[in-house]
């Protein structure tokens, strides 16, 4: 019989335990979709601003100002495709959030401070890369473009009348993959702090992280040789600053360690 009740009341606990679960897990379900909603309403409804804004390094070019549509639906799929990949990053942060609040109440202090310090760094990594992309590095993507295509003589004419949605497809695919260079480090310094891999695993091992700077810089560039090799040296300078700011971390780490051993082995003497 006592068997009988404590296996009785664990089932109840596990229950209530599974119960609990399931309701935070619909709450913040509920939570992600009103946001999605409300932030893909949004968009749409500003849609034509939205566009302007990835336009605007367009406008800086010598040419005349406007974009051209060979379809009929042309124009309503950019506007549809702009408004759900402005949605995607809107939204972003707030599935982060919820996620957040989700697993940190589980965790006890040392392990809320390091998640709250991954949480942080990978924000202020996605907003410097995007905005270095969008102020930077797409003006002088349309520049680089835009001279390489100019003639130098008068016997051949190239009038450049770019098509809106190629355009917008292009300046979301630089986005999207500053988006996952600027995860890099984070992911790096995750690894090296929770003591996944250590640092003498990446550098003994440079030659895996540069297979991987080449397949993510094919799975997510233009099918463009030279877009794939600025990608991958991109990707894998970064995945180096990393090694070499985590080497200078651990070898802090083991002079502070090394003289907190001294001073307690002084005191004790």
């Amino acid at each position: 019989m006592p068997k009988m009740h404590l296996s009785f009341e664990l089932l109840i606990e596990w229950n209530f335990a599974l119960e609990t679960f399931l309701g935070e897990v619909r709450i913040r379900f509920v939570w992600i979709l009103i946001g999605l909603g409300l932030t893909w309403f949004t968009c749409y409804w500003f849609s034509e601003e939205l566009i302007f804004l990835l336009a605007k390094p367009f406008l800086t070019l010598p040419l005349d100002s406007y974009f051209v549509c060979t379809q009929l639906t042309e124009a309503l799929s950019t506007y549809v495709a702009t408004s759900l990949i402005a949605c995607s990053y809107f939204v972003f942060p707030l599935i982060s959030y919820q996620i957040w609040c989700f697993l940190i109440p589980s965790c006890y202090g040392e392990q809320r401070q390091k998640y709250n310090r991954f949480f942080y760094l990978s924000g202020f990594c996605f907003s410097l890369f995007l905005f270095l992309t969008l102020s930077w590095v797409v003006p002088n993507v349309w520049h680089f473009l835009y001279f390489v295509g100019a003639t130098s003589t008068n016997l051949l004419m190239i009038k450049l009348q770019p098509k809106i949605y190629d355009y917008i497809m292009l300046t979301v695919r630089i986005l999207f993959i500053s988006s996952v260079c600027s995860q890099v480090p984070v992911i790096v310094i995750c690894l090296l702090e929770l003591r996944g891999l250590s640092v003498e695993t990446f550098t003994s091992n440079r030659r895996f992280l540069m297979v991987f700077s080449l397949i993510t810089a094919a799975l997510s560039t233009p099918p463009d040789i030279w877009c794939q090799i600025v990608a991958s040296f991109f990707i894998y300078s970064i995945i180096e600053f990393a090694i070499f700011v985590a080497l200078i971390v651990q070898v802090r780490e083991e002079g502070w360690t090394i003289r907190m051993r001294g001073s307690i082995e002084k005191k004790e003497e």
